[in-house]
């Protein structure tokens, strides 16, 4: 199959790209710089250039494969507006891709949180969130899966808080990133919610199913780890940058604070089951020993 696909560059897109070559497929990938053209051509993909706002690219792109796996989003968190502003954009772009695949029967695999739920780990049967900060993310996907009944065979790979490769990435990573930019390993509340985790890898073997054989119309989930106490990653981060470990007041965290306060274990039950995906790879608090001071 020749597969479009954006954020091909990323934790979850470089992984992605690597599976879907090495299962036989060919790629053509969207590029918004000479480095990310440069990584994708070396990785033996084709380049589209453009941006994820340059919504006739995306077509494009989108009109010349025979399925596309849509992972792009903007890399600024740092306030609610930029945060607004990336899930707008990613929103858009859902949209102009799945109108370009109408009647077509053609795969669109698009990227997902897995949704919180009170008291229990979430399964694929749970509805995507379409309010707070990331509201927006769950009503572009639903609006993508409903394209199911316009002949397009749209599904949606739900991710964990956090996606790790070599001890970089996702929640973890920006609990990282924090713990450099202050000296403390910190963690809000009592430490005790527990954030789902996958690596990067395991993840792109379901991207790689979902787009071969999964119904229009599904939800799936990428989950390996059911949910790791967010102190015990911070203790993890603390021990091998060598700082100290403290509970800090959400705040710290910007518009993720509340997120990150939450207890989101999730579910793969349903996912392993129907589409035969075994994660193999480590889970996340074996991976963060690859952090280095």
């Amino acid at each position: 199959m020749h597969v479009f696909v954006t954020g091909g560059t990323g934790t979850i897109g470089s992984a992605v790209v690597a599976e879907l070559l090495a299962g036989g497929h060919t790629v053509l990938a969207l590029a918004r710089s000479d480095k990310s053209a440069q990584a994708l051509t070396g990785a033996g993909a084709q380049v589209l250039r453009g941006e994820l706002a340059d919504l006739d690219v995306l077509r494009a792109g989108a009109a010349r494969s025979e399925g596309v796996i849509s992972l792009a989003f903007g890399a600024d968190y740092s306030t609610a507006e930029a945060l607004a502003r990336s899930i707008a954009e990613e929103s858009a772009a859902l949209a102009a891709l799945g109108a370009e695949l109408l009647g077509s029967d053609r795969p669109i695999v698009a990227v997902s949180g897995t949704p919180w739920v009170p008291g229990r780990p979430s399964t694929e049967a749970d509805p995507a969130p379409t309010d707070g900060p990331v509201g927006g993310r769950g009503r572009s996907v639903n609006a993508l899966l409903e394209l199911a009944a316009a002949g397009v065979r749209g599904t949606a790979v739900r991710m964990p808080r956090t996606v790790h490769n070599d001890g970089r990435g996702g929640f973890a990573g920006l609990l990282t990133d924090q713990a450099r930019r202050t000296g403390v390993a910190g963690y809000p509340g009592d430490g005790a919610q527990r954030w789902p985790a996958v690596h990067a890898r395991d993840a792109a073997v379901l991207f790689r199913l979902a787009l071969e054989s999964a119904p229009a119309g599904t939800v799936w989930h990428a989950v390996a780890d059911e949910g790791d106490a967010v102190r015990d990653i911070a203790a993890v981060i603390g021990r091998r940058l060598g700082l100290p470990v403290a509970a800090v007041p959400q705040e710290n965290f910007g518009p993720f604070g509340p997120i990150f306060a939450m207890d989101q274990p999730a579910s793969s039950a349903r996912t392993r089951e129907v589409l035969g995906w075994r994660p193999t790879h480590p889970g996340l608090l074996a991976d963060l020993e690859n952090l280095q001071p």
